[in-house]
């Protein structure tokens, strides 16, 4: 019976390049000469740092670490769990940016709903982190696929391990 399975993996190269290449713009730039603004990628936890004099310049690093991590990963910005801004030795702040990898159980619940309540002839099951749709024929699997990357759109979700 063939089958494969949705999954959301971030690219873990393609992140890090898109951070050097955040870092050598915020070098080159003229405006951030003698500021703390930098950014640091934890790649243990998983988590993205901005530093900067003020919430202004955050926002002006995440101009340039957006667009770079886009041209690196498709719709890889929409992984990203934004978390509160901190203030951090005089008028310094940080901004932490963890990523988000696999799929989330609530998220993976409304997919094997949304595949139900289509009445395609395929079975989906949560796996761990992902969800595997199986069936009898290819025909249905693909028209599966096309009706979650249609209806699916704020979270990246790849289809992939396809087994006949």
């Amino acid at each position: 019976m063939p089958s494969f399975d949705f999954s959301s993996e971030a690219d873990l190269n393609a992140l890090k390049n898109a951070i050097d290449v955040t870092r050598r713009q915020i070098e080159a730039r003229y405006d951030f000469k003698g500021t703390s603004a930098k950014v640091e990628f934890n790649e243990k936890d998983k988590i993205i740092t901005l530093h900067g004099d003020s919430d202004f310049q955050l926002g002006q690093i995440k101009d340039l670490l957006f667009p770079a991590m886009e041209k690196k990963e498709k719709e890889s910005v929409k992984r990203l769990d934004h978390q509160d801004i901190q203030k951090i030795s005089g008028n310094k702040v940080k901004q932490d940016l963890k990523i988000k990898i696999g799929i989330e159980s609530e998220l993976a619940k409304k997919m094997v709903k949304m595949i139900k309540d289509a009445k395609l002839k395929v079975q989906a099951t949560i796996q761990g982190d992902t969800v595997r749709v199986s069936g009898a024929k290819r025909d249905d699997l693909q028209a599966c696929i096309a009706l979650v990357t249609k209806t699916m759109t704020d979270y990246p979700i790849k289809s992939g391990n396809f087994r006949d």
